[in-house]
């Protein structure tokens, strides 16, 4: 199903804001996670108008943006709009169902964290957050 583009402009902005950039088609995933990609530490968050856990997983990013060690780029797929670029972003999360939202690290193109839709859903932002900045300690910054 296709959302109108007006209902999900504040849900895309929310991570815009943030610093999220937003991949729109497949060609702009595959230069962000394929083999010829810019390596380091990557975010992706996959977008969701899901009001009982997209609501707490946006403001978990969002939350922690305020860690101390930060992944080099925070990228987001919006499932229900950007069909292609969501499918092809999870292409490169092997061994996980699809799921919106969700978020995935990887570093240096391994997929190496990632958070389902039922590890966030009923779940508050701060708690989501924790996950996250425990993932960004974990694999973020230096060499592993």
């Amino acid at each position: 199903m296709m959302y109108d583009p007006q209902v999900v402009k504040p849900m895309r902005e929310e991570l815009v804001r943030i610093g999220a950039t937003e991949l729109l088609t497949p060609e702009d995933v595959d230069e962000v996670l394929g083999e010829d990609g810019p390596g380091g530490t990557t975010l992706v968050v996959v977008n969701s108008v899901c009001g009982c856990a997209a609501a707490n997983a946006r403001p978990a990013v969002a939350i922690a943006r305020g860690h101390s060690v930060q992944p080099d780029r925070i990228v987001t797929v919006f499932a229900g709009q950007d069909t292609e670029a969501t499918e092809r972003a999870r292409s490169y999360m092997v061994g996980y169902r699809p799921s919106s939202p969700s978020i995935a690290l990887f570093r240096d193109g391994e997929h190496v964290f990632m958070l389902e839709r039922h590890q966030i859903e009923g779940r508050a932002a701060p708690a989501i957050a924790a996950d996250l900045r425990d993932a960004y300690d974990r694999f973020c910054g230096a060499a592993v």
